[in-house]
């Protein structure tokens, strides 16, 4: 393309994502907009009363951060450079087209404007591409800013786009890409290098943030481990009043046997008095609208979407105009969006047009919020249209964000809090309940269990006649461990991360195998890793550095500090950290071999063995023959059970359970998409049933 394609010079709109673009270019030309595909990329023209525009798009990041060397061994790597993405990736095709095909358009344009997603992520993107791309545009080219993709929004930011906004963002989100490699490329590289990682044919990672959010697993997973239980008793009380029975806890947790039965002698053919009824009413105020961790966590909570599944979908819902940027830290709707036109245009939907009509008729208030985020608003519906059918998983996630959107804007739900207490022979039982008097913003949002606690009908001094005294012996538990949603929200209360990076941060370790299950298990290997790093590099699973360095970043966004000291710190300091690893290769090596090795055993075992009784069942495969079957480990002393396994399809799971015919234990196998219950024991009766049964079959036809 060049001008005499347009007539004059035009602007070169550089968006983040294809969606985008085309979105803008609609915003701005209306239905009069001319679609170019140069070298399988679609490129758009349009023109206005003023302008000529042809934008166009990248794919995400176009430009990451490389060393200059190939050499995976080679460390200490401080000299970096931004470069296409291709070139780092080999299967990136795309970005050297997008590459070459915004390079020729910037060519002949005059003016330039950064439309990509605004935040730091989005600001990196479009700067990169503007400085590299474009020949050194990235401070002459104006700056778009909108949270939502709504054409009025759009085209008014295109009109309304400033030079130098956002030049803080884009120094920041540079510098942090530049710190996290040289933290990651660095100790990645020692680690691998200590377990000759190619010989086992993993993939060893570790990072200023990685380190931090490994950590905090495994110390809830060693907490878990090494937890002894104590017990207690819960005692309750079966009382009748008027032929009813009634049930009522013990006012507080029995810490002794002897105290159990003490309580079951007093008590016994005894009356009891209800000596208090307690009522109160109290509000619970509606929740506000959601940040992206919000979010998150409530849609693991609801529907068991993992955060970055979340992100995922609510970014295809922001492309299809439904809902603002889902990347921001506020949770404030500030009064400059017309929520009012929004809530009307719900309306129209039938499953919220009850909701809307009842909002509608009272005084509305934007919800405010400490939490606020100077880039975008709270993530909230835009009114937009269904323009086509959601997928299941887009619908759920949407309408989760519009009712909690609806009830931000709603009443206070009203409660009424009953307490009954009991008074047997000197010994306090009490059970408390409560019931929803005004569902306020609770009508509205649906997706909560019901509330309601149902306390026995009783009034103060009425007697209660003691039928018996119930006891069960309990363990006091550890706590839980962290799940995707708790591992978020424990992230963002540390200060580490970024709404942007935080899921894929969780998603990286239970790639490289140091955390698994949905209650998120620290594998050995991943307690190796972190016990190695704590040994020999607590900063690294240290959340107070990861913290510090995000307050230097939120200084360069802000314009308080230069990247080059943030980046000199970081040299500096990891070039301390790596020498010092160097000196413990060989015991970090020896360790995280171990550790290997006992967690690839741990891995392999299916069960128990039925035949020698103490060893375990685990899946071997042959050094000669390559075909997988299940042994027992005390063969050495002299069990040879065995079983053979098919050698296609993928193991599953380990059934908990054995088989009712024989004991041995069941694996459930995936081939192709049928999953498939299976005994491994070759001689189970169940499977002599089964033939028989076929023989028979056979017969008679």
């Amino acid at each position: 393309m060049d001008e005499s394609d347009t007539g004059t010079k035009y602007t070169l709109v550089v968006c983040e994502k294809p969606d985008a673009a085309r979105r803008i270019a609609e915003a701005i030309g209306g239905a009069d907009v001319e679609t170019l595909r140069l070298d399988g990329v679609d490129v758009y023209r349009v023109r206005n009363q003023l302008h000529a525009f042809v934008i166009c798009s990248a794919l995400g990041h176009l430009y990451s951060v490389s060393d200059h060397f190939k050499d995976r061994g080679v460390f200490p790597v401080f000299d970096l450079d931004w470069t296409p993405t291709n070139f780092t990736n080999r299967e990136d095709r795309q970005a050297a087209k997008r590459i070459k095909v915004i390079s020729s358009l910037a060519s002949n344009a005059g003016a330039f404007i950064n439309a990509c997603d605004f935040d730091v992520e989005g600001e990196t993107i479009g700067h990169n591409i503007l400085k590299y791309a474009c020949s050194g545009k990235e401070h002459a080219a104006l700056r778009a800013k909108f949270s939502t993709l709504t054409s009025d929004e759009l085209a008014s930011s295109i009109s309304n786009a400033r030079e130098g906004t956002g030049r803080g963002l884009a120094d920041a989100g540079r510098t942090r890409h530049l710190v996290d490699f040289i933290w990651g490329i660095n100790l990645s590289r020692v680690l691998s290098e200590s377990l000759n990682a190619d010989r086992y044919n993993r993939t060893l990672s570790i990072g200023r943030v990685q380190g931090p959010t490994l950590a905090f697993v495994v110390k809830r997973e060693i907490e878990t481990r090494t937890f002894v239980p104590t017990p207690f008793w819960t005692v309750t009380g079966v009382f009748e009043k008027n032929g009813a029975r009634i049930t009522i806890p013990y006012a507080t947790r029995v810490l002794r046997k002897t105290q159990v039965d003490r309580i079951m002698e007093d008590c016994e053919g005894q009356e009891g008095r209800v000596t208090e009824i307690r009522k109160t009413h109290f509000k619970e105020p509606p929740p506000l609208p959601f940040n992206t961790g919000d979010m998150q966590r409530e849609a693991y909570r609801v529907f068991g979407y993992s955060p970055s599944r979340t992100l995922q979908i609510a970014e295809r819902l922001y492309l299809n105009a439904l809902i603002s940027y889902p990347r921001t830290n506020s949770r404030r709707i500030p009064p400059s969006i017309d929520y009012v036109a929004i809530l009307r245009n719900l309306g129209k939907m039938s499953q919220y047009r009850e909701y809307v009509d009842e909002l509608l008729q009272g005084k509305l208030s934007p919800p405010q919020s400490d939490s606020d985020d100077p880039a975008h608003p709270a993530i909230h519906p835009t009114g937009e249209p269904i323009r086509r059918r959601l997928e299941f998983w887009e619908s759920k996630l949407y309408d989760l964000i519009v009712r909690r959107f609806l009830a931000s804007f709603s009443d206070f739900a009203i409660f009424e809090g009953i307490s009954v207490s009991v008074s047997v022979n000197g010994h306090s039982f009490g059970v408390s309940g409560r019931r929803l008097l005004k569902s306020g913003w609770i009508k509205c949002y649906t997706y909560l269990r019901n509330r309601d606690i149902v306390a026995p009908k009783l009034d103060k001094d009425d007697l209660l006649k003691v039928l018996r005294i119930d006891s069960q012996e309990d363990f006091r538990s550890p706590a839980s461990r962290f799940n995707q949603g708790s591992l978020l929200q424990k992230m963002e209360e540390e200060g580490i991360g970024t709404k942007s990076t935080r899921a894929e941060t969780i998603n990286t370790l239970i790639r490289r195998g140091y955390i698994s299950g949905t209650n998120l298990m620290a594998t050995d290997y991943g307690i190796a890793v972190s016990g190695i790093m704590e040994s020999y590099s607590p900063q690294v699973v240290s959340p107070e550095l990861t913290r510090e360095v995000e307050k230097k970043l939120e200084a360069i966004e802000s314009g308080k500090q230069g990247s080059s000291e943030v980046l000199e710190d970081t040299i500096s300091l990891v070039f301390k950290i790596i020498s010092s690893m160097r000196v413990h290769q060989t015991t970090m090596g020896r360790e995280l071999s171990r550790s290997l090795i006992d967690s690839a055993l741990a891995e392999s075992v299916i069960g128990s063995c039925p035949v020698c009784g103490t060893g375990k069942l685990r899946i071997i495969r042959s050094a000669t023959t390559r075909k997988r079957f299940v042994g027992c480990t005390n063969y050495f002393q002299g069990c040879k059970a065995s079983a053979p396994l098919p050698q296609k399809g993928i193991i599953l799971k380990r059934s908990v359970k054995t088989c009712d015919q024989c004991g041995w234990p069941i694996v459930y196998i995936l081939n192709r998409r049928t999953p498939w219950k299976l005994c491994i024991n070759t001689n189970c009766g169940s499977k002599r049933v089964k033939n028989d049964e076929l023989q028979t079959l056979s017969k008679r036809s």
